[in-house]
């Protein structure tokens, strides 16, 4: 399983949102260069990140620092957050980052959603926002009525291998993740999972490996000490 570290940047800036909340946010690095460059020298190979002011406006405001991110770091990037046109994908792919996560345009335009799949393969993931058992949009701030299981269906349907799922209510909590949503995705789904949201412990990490899950994403945990990086790379293992 790989371990991805997260960053989630806001004005240039590595931040963690509460549960999602923008009013909630915390400031960890005016330098988010230098938290990959960390996670790169403690054995780490990929990395996440996430566009917060993109997740709502629909524009790529951090790009230059996603660029100097992946350039510094050297690590496998992703990169979600307000991906909702041909264009901000191509954005991003030409200027080297490995994987795109769309979110919001996965929900409300599978025309789109179908093009940058057949344009892009395995460099298109979905991002799985779930709250109360839905699927989340527009930076977790609406819900849609479509469940989880049902949509993550589709996604298989359309062609996607790369689903990241994110329960909102543990996001940034840590209270551990739902490992029941994990296993039944794990045991449902042909597809690449990747964890996200609660991750706190080295138990959490080891349970999720258990499941042959391809990823999983430690956001807040890193940024209080609660997990090592290095020791969650080995628990991944």
């Amino acid at each position: 399983m790989i371990i991805f570290p997260a960053i989630d940047l806001y004005e240039g800036k590595a931040v963690r949102l509460y549960k999602g909340d923008y009013a909630q946010m915390t400031v960890y690095s005016e330098h988010p260069e230098e938290i990959a460059a960390d996670f790169a020298a403690q054995g780490a190979t990929h990395l996440h990140l996430v566009d917060l002011e993109g997740a709502r406006s629909g524009e790529t405001p951090n790009l230059d620092t996603v660029v100097r991110i992946r350039k510094e770091s050297g690590l496998f990037c992703e990169i979600g957050g307000g991906i909702r046109s041909m264009k901000t994908v191509e954005t991003y792919l030409n200027a080297g980052l490995d994987r795109v996560i769309l979110g919001t345009a996965a929900v409300e335009d599978e025309d789109f959603l179908r093009k940058s799949v057949a344009a892009y393969g395995e460099k298109i993931a979905v991002g799985v926002d779930v709250r109360d058992g839905f699927v989340a949009i527009r930076g977790w701030t609406e819900q849609s009525s479509l469940g989880l299981m049902p949509f993550c269906r589709k996604m298989a349907e359309i062609g996607v291998r790369t689903l990241i799922c994110t329960d909102i209510s543990r996001d940034g909590a840590m209270r551990g993740t739902n490992r029941e949503m994990y296993r039944e995705l794990s045991e449902n789904l042909n597809l690449q999972i990747t964890a996200s949201g609660g991750v706190s412990t080295l138990e959490d990490v080891a349970s999720l490996r258990k499941m042959n899950l391809y990823g999983c994403i430690i956001g807040k945990a890193y940024y209080t000490g609660d997990i090592q990086l290095k020791e969650a790379i080995g628990a991944a293992k």
